[in-house]
């Protein structure tokens, strides 16, 4: 990672402990390896996070959308309803007055 930081201040930002107990807490087993890596990984994304918290924001609007969004809606009218019996007669199978369908879980 270039920029701003050097490697000693991004693999501060979070210590080899701080992600063994994440990796406690998330009932993750990591290899020593794997704890390194994301020492460094989770460190470097902190570290642009500062990057950006230095961006001059002032004026700008929140936003939750990149576009503005507008909720479109429509009357509720009701349609016709259809006969059950009538709806069960294309049914391969029908059971108290319901689609059978097959198990899919247990």
């Amino acid at each position: 990672m270039g920029g701003l930081y050097s490697n000693a201040t991004i693999y501060s930002m979070i210590t080899k402990q701080q992600v063994e107990h994440v990796a406690k807490l998330a009932m993750l087993s990591l290899s020593e390896e794997e704890k390194e890596l994301y020492t460094k990984q989770l460190s470097s994304i902190l570290a642009y996070i500062d990057q950006l918290n230095e961006v001059k924001t002032d004026g700008i609007e929140p936003m939750t959308q990149p576009i503005p969004t507008v909720n479109v809606m429509r009357e509720d009218i009701v349609k016709k309803q259809y006969d059950r019996q009538e709806m069960l007669k294309n049914s391969p199978h029908e059971e108290y007055g319901f689609f059978r369908v097959p198990k899919i879980g247990e």
